[in-house]
Parts: C-alpha cells; sequence; structure tokens
C-alpha cells in the first residue's frame, strides 16, 4: 500500500512527494523469546511422543487409520484409537520441508514459508459480520466479498482467509461462491475449506481454471491453503483427516492448528496444553507426510485461556502469549514454518478489544510466528468480524511492518547539515534537512487523528472507530479488482453454473 502525504497547501509550496512502502515481504527482524529452557522444550517434545505412542489419538476416518497401519502404527478398529510410533513422527519431520513458496495470482504476492517470514490474515471463520451502518449480522456473500476486497486493498495482510461466512448460500454450493470471490476479487493466496474430497477436488479446479495451472503446474507448488484444527483432546475427526490427505496429495499447503483452550479441552497449564498441541499437531503433519512425503505443511496452534467463572475462550491474555511463546520454541526444535494467532473475546472494538488484539499480536511477533492469523478485526472469541476494527487493527500491523524495515543511518540521515544549520535554542522545522524529507519521513496512518483537541471538536469530535468506518466505506467505494483474464474467469463461471445446476457438492462429515 502506497501512503498518500499530507499536502502543504499555499502559494510556492513544493510539489507534493508520495510516501513509498513495501509490506508484501515481511521479515521478522526481532529475536525470538523464549518462555522455558530448552531443557523443558525438549521434555515437552518427548512427552507429546509418549502421548502418541502409549494414549493414542482418535483418528475417525478408516482410510486415514489405514495408513497409519501401513506405517507400523498399533491401531485398534473398535476404538478407532491410534498409536503412533516415535520412529513414524521422526520419519514425518524429515520429509516436511522446512521452506517452500506460496504461489499468488501474481508474482509479487507470492510468500516464502519459513521460519522469518511475517505474514498476517484478518480474522477468519467468522459467522457474523458488524459495521456501525448495519449492526451484527449472519455472515452473507456480500459481507465475504467486501471483507475480501479490504483485505485485498492492504498489502499488510498477505493472504485471504476463510473471513465470514456466507450463510446465505447453502452448504453444498458455498465453495462456489467463496472461490469465486476469491479469483474475481483478490491475487493475494487463497484459502479452501476441508469440508470433504468433493469440495476440495471441486475447489482445485476452480483454481486451475481461473488462475490457468495445467495439472503438473499446481501440482508443482502450493498455490492455495487450507486449516487443519483438530478436536481436542487427541481426536481428528473425518472432514479434517480427508483435508489433511487431499492437500497433501494435491501437494497444497495444509496448516495444522489444534484449538486448545486451557482448562477447558486442554490441561490448565501453559506446559501442558501446549504438550496436547504439540501432540495433536505432530499426528496431523505425521498423515500428510504418509500419504505425500514432503508435501508442505505448516506446524500451527491456538492456544489460550478460558475464563474460569463462564468458561468462554478468552484471547490476548498472559496465558495467551505465553503459549505463543512456547509454540515458537516447540517450531524451531522441528524447524518447520508455523501458524500462531492472535484475536480478541470482547464484543465491540472498544479498548479491551484493541488491547487483547495488539497484546495477542506481539505475542506471535515475539514468538517468531511465520504466519499470524486473526490479526485483524476478530471479535467476540471468532463469532465476529468488524469492518471497523479491521481498519483499526490494520493501523497497528502497519506500525509493526515500519518496525521490520531497515532504518538509514548514512552520513545523511545523520544530519550533520542539519546540525550545523539549527543555531542552539532554534529549530528544525524550516532546516533544508527536514524541507528535504518532511512529505516521507515518517509513516502516515490509516484511521489515527493527530489534531489537538480543539481543531478535533471542530471537525466533529469523530473517535477512531467512526472513523474508521468512512476509510471503510471508501475503501469499497473505489475499489477496483486486480487485473484477470477474462475467459478464465467467464469459464470459471461456467463451471460454477453447470456444478449448481447437477446439484452442487455437500460436504462430508
Amino acid at each position: 500500500m502506497t501512503d498518500q502525504p499530507r499536502r502543504r497547501r499555499g502559494r510556492g509550496a513544493p510539489p507534493a512527494k508520495t510516501r513509498q512502502t513495501d509490506y508484501r515481504r515481511l521479515r521478522n527482524p526481532f529475536p525470538p523469546m523464549d518462555v522455558f529452557p530448552p531443557d523443558r522444550i525438549a521434555a515437552m517434545h518427548d512427552a507429546a511422543l509418549d502421548v502418541l505412542e502409549r494414549l493414542g489419538i482418535k483418528v475417525l476416518l478408516p482410510a486415514a487409520r489405514e495408513v497409519f497401519r501401513k506405517a507400523g502404527a498399533r491401531v485398534d478398529e473398535d476404538t478407532e484409537m491410534v498409536h503412533i510410533g516415535r520412529d513414524i513422527i521422526e520419519a514425518a519431520l524429515a520429509t516436511a520441508p522446512k521452506s517452500f513458496p506460496l504461489i499468488a495470482g501474481h508474482p509479487d504476492r507470492d510468500q516464502v514459508m519459513e521460519l522469518g517470514s511475517m505474514i498476517f490474515q484478518p480474522g477468519a471463520g467468522c459467522p457474523h459480520a458488524t459495521d456501525l451502518e448495519r449492526g451484527r449480522r449472519p455472515g452473507t456473500e456480500q459481507d465475504f466479498r467486501e471483507l475480501i476486497s479490504l483485505t485485498q486493498h492492504f498489502d499488510v495482510l498477505h493472504m485471504i482467509p476463510p473471513l465470514v461466512e456466507p450463510q446465505d448460500v447453502p452448504i453444498h454450493l458455498r465453495h462456489y461462491a467463496m472461490t469465486l470471490g476469491q479469483m474475481e476479487l483478490t491475487d493475494k493466496v487463497p484459502f479452501i475449506y476441508s469440508r470433504g474430497t468433493g469440495q476440495v477436488t471441486e475447489a482445485f479446479e476452480m483454481l486451475q481454471i481461473a488462475r490457468g495451472l495445467s495439472d503438473a503446474e499446481f501440482a508443482a507448488a502450493s498455490h492455495c491453503y487450507t486449516i487443519i484444527n483438530t478436536n481436542s483432546p487427541r481426536q481428528l475427526d473425518i472432514p479434517m483427516a480427508l483435508g489433511v490427505m487431499d492437500f497433501a496429495r494435491a501437494g497444497q499447503m495444509a496448516i495444522i492448528t489444534p484449538f486448545t483452550l486451557m482448562g477447558a479441552m486442554a490441561p490448565i497449564t501453559v506446559a501442558g496444553a501446549m504438550t496436547l498441541s504439540h501432540a495433536e499437531a505432530l499426528a496431523a503433519i505425521a498423515l500428510g507426510q504418509l500419504v505425500n512425503p514432503g508435501a508442505p505443511v505448516c506446524y500451527g496452534t491456538f492456544t489460550s485461556n478460558v475464563d474460569m467463572k463462564s468458561g468462554a475462550p478468552i484471547f490476548g491474555t498472559p496465558e495467551h502469549f505465553k503459549a505463543s511463546l512456547a509454540a515458537g520454541q516447540l517450531a524451531r526444535h522441528i524447524g518447520l514454518p508455523w501458524r500462531c494467532a492472535s484475536g480478541s473475546a470482547a464484543n465491540l472494538g472498544d479498548a479491551q478489544a484493541a488491547n487483547e488484539t495488539q497484546f495477542g499480536t506481539w505475542g506471535c511477533l515475539l514468538a517468531g510466528a511465520t504466519v499470524t492469523l486473526h490479526a485483524a478485526g476478530w471479535l467476540e472469541g471468532g463469532l465476529s468480524v468488524s469492518y471497523e476494527k479491521l481498519i483499526t487493527d490494520v493501523e497497528v500491523l502497519q506500525m509493526v511492518a515500519e518496525l521490520c524495515t531497515a532504518t538509514a543511518a548514512d552520513d545523511a540521515d545523520i544530519a550533520l547539515d542539519a546540525l550545523e544549520e539549527v543555531q542552539p535554542g532554534g529549530h528544525f522545522f524550516g532546516a533544508a534537512h527536514t524541507m528535504e524529507r518532511y512529505q516521507t519521513e515518517f509513516y502516515e496512518p490509516v484511521v489515527a487523528d493527530f489534531a489537538n483537541i480543539g481543531t478535533w471538536e471542530d471537525r466533529g469530535s469523530v473517535d477512531a472507530t467512526h472513523r474508521a468506518t468512512d476509510v471503510w466505506k471508501g475503501i469499497l467505494r473505489d475499489f477496483t479488482p486486480p487485473p484477470n483474464d477474462a475467459d478464465r474467469l467467464e469459464a470459471l463461471r461456467k463451471y460454477i453454473a453447470d456444478r449448481s445446476a447437477a446439484g452442487g457438492c455437500a460436504p462430508e462429515n
């Protein structure tokens, strides 16, 4: 995104310059923070291996159990429990790639999945959308398309998640609408739900049509991704196991993400919850590698705690922060790129929501997360995505991106000439060094207002949340989709029309 400069008015003012920024590929410049000593991380990894080998994991899909059985795992068909030996996990970690590209619709949007990369996504998977003008509502296809457009607009949001569930589209047709929206409105890496082999296969076919990819080109690299959530504690259900296998066979990235809440679906301690999460992630990673050794995979976790008074999930807590740090240590222990998450349990975009999201985001940053999900717009613990909060959270992400860019310190930046020009007790407003740089030197905000209180009151005393409404409305009003091949999009629409007329494709449960 190119920030718009503040323009000086008046006769003789120099032409306005444009501040150039590049947030499209970020590297994390912060040294990773540890929460546990290395020997305790090794102990958690060892305990996770013991969990899988001795206690086992319940795998509901018979075909997945058969994959594990053929690899040497002990399988009990009566209980559906699979006991995975350490040798199987070690072999899977040896074949899982440590670095691989994600191919977007335009080369400038490609990403590299590896430790050190820093990729942000907005909130995902919400059943509701909300904004100040239309209120809170069940998500619609229009909401989904609008939120894709907002995500496309900001370069600091690097991938498209399933922002909101378009509930006005029947579930057997929904994957058509969601894929079409992504192909029409964005050139960033798209998301595909794992809701059964039929829907996944059709989504792959639609992506190939829209992007003009042959079977060989599609299989040669990851052009999309899915998210696989285990059913904590220690269970992998049918659609998720199918998703692991479908994406591995196709050579597309699966982000393996146990969702473990301390005190609810996981032990109440950070170390216990992370041991369970690690075990579940290793089991699903192993399944994918057994199906297709070398298949792109991302280690993931989403571990926080619950409010012990109500049982409700909460985010942006000290425990959430610590769990993220532990996840980073475990990811580095096995050497894989990994996904973490921010988010908020607040019910509206107030100070609580801002604090929780920013605290959660910094936990991901200092943990060294490759991908940070739910970094913008997420409310109510994932029940709602807010248009205004997406804008105000992007402000923070862009400031973080600014911290990731190199800060110049050459002779001109040291500014000895300015120090010579300005006398003691003077000011640098009119110095030549300042005049050369004032239009482009500082970050320009998306929604923040730096006016003094008198000017702010004269402008109507509008707070940041209400200013954000004007921002997202302006983006949607002026939005232009990225260039697309018209013939390919027409072929995609025909494919969707034909499949819809034939009855669509129901999810598998």
